[in-house]
């Protein structure tokens, strides 16, 4: 790990490699709505969760999805509660708005493990990003009997809105218009998991971004990407960037930056916070 340059000198290399770069492709994991304050304890969590918290004994919004509820009134009260705060409320913090004051000028694309949207709330093109693992806006039948996925917004705001004492009436519970079995998340977590037309058309897009970048100045920004999935972005980042004698790989992470030996002298390893060294960039602000 390089542990040598000093905050400052590392800020530096990073804004070179930004000013620099033909293009930029970020990877982005869950520290970075962490570092925007997405946090799923504590303050927020009593803020938002109190009552279940009180009733059921989790603590956090992670357990809370995992709860087994006795009914499916009881779990669509939380999960739509929860699809309301972190999917359809903005971040406390406005790191996603200055990660895309950096890039807006530049040729750019985005993956990432996330499935909160806050990319695109904060402005960035959706033709330029793919959300590999789903995305809390859309369900998709339990089965599932066919590959679409629908919006949720609507049906998540009215079950917000009527529910009562942590139930929401039944007839709001979300079935499938196909088979009528329920319907579920649509986030990653087995094979059941829906790869829509939308979500093959980013994959192609994002898989074409790449074919026409391989010998050009580009930074590979990591930021937040833990060890969860790192077949996904990490190790991927990690080959692209050696391959490429012009790429910068930067990763940002206050669990751990490092990158392969080979790598090190093309890399920017900062074990801050997000949203610190966001703001640290030296490039002109308004206001």
């Amino acid at each position: 790990m390089d542990v040598s340059q000093d905050f400052s000198s590392k800020i530096g290399k990073l804004k070179a490699a930004f000013i620099n770069a033909d293009a930029v492709v970020i990877g982005a994991g869950a520290g970075l709505s962490t570092a925007a304050g997405f946090t799923y304890s504590g303050e927020r969590f009593e803020q938002y969760f109190s009552d279940f918290g009180e009733k059921y004994g989790f603590r956090d919004m992670y357990a809370g999805g995992f709860y087994p509820y006795r009914t499916p009134e009881e779990h669509w009260a939380y999960w739509s509660r929860y699809i309301l705060v972190n999917r359809y409320m903005d971040p406390p913090k406005p790191v996603y708005r200055e990660l895309f004051d950096l890039v807006k000028d530049k040729d750019y694309f985005v993956i990432t493990t996330n499935v909160d949207h806050c990319f695109q709330k904060a402005g960035f093109d959706k033709e330029r990003l793919f959300y590999t693992q789903g995305d809390y806006g859309l369900f998709q039948c339990s089965v599932p009997c066919h590959s679409k996925t629908y919006d949720n917004e609507e049906l998540v705001r009215r079950m917000v809105a009527e529910q009562r004492d942590m139930r929401i009436p039944t007839e709001l519970i979300p079935r499938c218009p196909v088979c009528g079995k329920p319907m579920t998340m649509n986030l990653r977590a087995d094979d059941s998991f829906v790869e829509d037309e939308g979500w093959h058309s980013a994959k192609e897009r994002y898989l074409s971004f790449l074919q026409k970048i391989p010998k050009k100045r580009v930074l590979f920004l990591e930021l937040g990407v833990g060890m969860n999935t790192p077949g996904i972005i990490k190790y991927p980042f990690w080959r692209m960037a050696m391959e490429n004698k012009n790429a910068v790989y930067a990763c940002v992470n206050s669990g751990g930056a490092y990158a392969p030996r080979e790598l090190l002298p093309r890399a920017v390893l900062l074990q801050e916070d997000i949203g610190d060294v966001l703001f640290a960039l030296p490039f002109d602000r308004k206001g």
